[in-house]
């Protein structure tokens, strides 16, 4: 990883950005249950058993339901990202590492705007995110397909081998290692994703982003300033 080359940070947002023990994303899984079993007529567990299929099939459960059953895609998001934030806190620790990085701070997320933008509210980094790319700019099309992070390049004029991404999901990191970005995997203990056995493609691993971006992640911004333009 060439460190001085850093000029956009890329970050995931569910499961990334705050810790699984917020059960955040536990609120979205079980609203995407629900929503499942209302459409398709089944019961819960057949319906847990489908959301699962499509996930790891396709990348998210709604390109699956919108390939196989037609669904609309504005009603899955609206009713599965309704939920409660409030077990959201600040977080003091992450939000000075955020700011004090030089450059472009981006999300780029499978969930919509709005759901991240209640996040980075919540957690008190809003104000730092420069955009949001989400499932709807994608056109509904998920990581770890190619197409969202061309999307995504295109849009935002971002320069892949000046970009850093943060994930945690290692094989989402696949595609943007590929076009040439430092790649950090956050491993947060409580995986909702199938992993590959060759993760050689991850930079980084690391377990905890705050404390990351203070220390590693801050000699890499520290080289970039020193660097000067290029």
């Amino acid at each position: 990883m060439s460190a001085r080359q850093v000029d956009t940070w890329i970050f995931d947002l569910d499961n990334t950005l705050y810790s699984t023990s917020t059960r955040i994303f536990d609120q979205i899984d079980a609203r995407m249950k629900a929503f499942i079993a209302r459409e398709l007529g089944l019961g819960l567990d057949d319906a847990f058993a489908l959301q699962k299929k499509y996930f790891h099939a396709h990348g998210t459960t709604l390109r699956g339901l919108m390939l196989n059953h037609s669904v609309d895609p504005e009603a899955f998001l609206n009713f599965v990202h309704d939920i409660d934030h409030s077990t959201l806190q600040p977080d003091a620790r992450l939000d000075k590492a955020i700011e004090r990085l030089p450059g472009r701070k981006i999300v780029f997320t499978n969930a919509t705007a709005y759901h991240a933008e209640r996040v980075t509210e919540r957690l008190g980094i809003a104000r730092h995110m420069s955009a949001i790319f989400d499932i709807r700019a994608a056109r509904y099309m998920p990581k770890p397909h190619q197409q969202p992070y061309g999307d995504l390049i295109a849009a935002h004029g971002i320069d892949p081998g000046r970009a850093a991404m943060f994930e945690d999901s290692s094989a989402n990191l696949k595609p943007a290692a590929d076009l040439g970005m430092a790649t950090v995997w956050v491993r947060n203990g409580i995986s909702v994703h199938r992993e590959s056995s060759d993760n050689s493609h991850c930079h980084h691993v690391i377990e905890n982003l705050a404390l990351w971006l203070e220390t590693t992640g801050q000699k890499i911004a520290d080289k970039s300033i020193a660097s000067g333009p290029r």
